[in-house]
């Protein structure tokens, strides 16, 4: 079994505002100003879905040659359900993280439709940040002084 570790620092810059970092490339992310941040980035889960099309369309081109799709153009167009009620502590009940993800894929490729919603199934069954989505990793959180 070959097991990669991935690291990531994130720290507080001012405010709501985070510097994301991973092997030596930076990133921001902030909330909305209707939020309390200062709207210089975009906010944790608009990065998550980001980050899941991201994936998913890494994925896509990685492995076209493999299962012999030629796609011309690949854009994947994301929206999640979130209920700020359940995070903001307003109500209980209420799923803190999302309850629903929608993926659009739009694929220009020389293939048939059934190919294409063939290698739309494999590209969901293979993208990391959606298994990871959808069968959550053991979570470990340690507090070091």
């Amino acid at each position: 079994m070959a097991v990669e570790k991935f690291e990531a620092v994130v720290e507080s810059v001012a405010g709501l505002k985070v510097s994301c970092k991973s092997r030596g490339f930076e990133f921001f992310l902030d909330e909305p100003k209707s939020l309390g941040g200062t709207n210089e980035g975009m906010n944790p889960v608009e990065a998550l879905l980001n980050s899941l099309g991201a994936c998913k369309v890494i994925v896509a081109k990685s492995f076209a040659r493999l299962h012999k799709m030629k796609i011309n153009s690949i854009r994947i167009e994301l929206e999640g359900e979130l209920d700020t009620d359940g995070f903001m502590g307003k109500n209980p009940e209420a799923k803190i993280g999302f309850s629903k993800i929608i993926t659009n894929f739009y694929i220009d490729a020389d293939n048939t439709d059934d190919e294409i919603a063939a290698y739309v199934d494999f590209i969901n069954r293979t993208c990391p940040v959606a298994d990871s989505l959808e069968n959550a990793p053991e979570m470990v959180s340690n507090i070091i002084k």
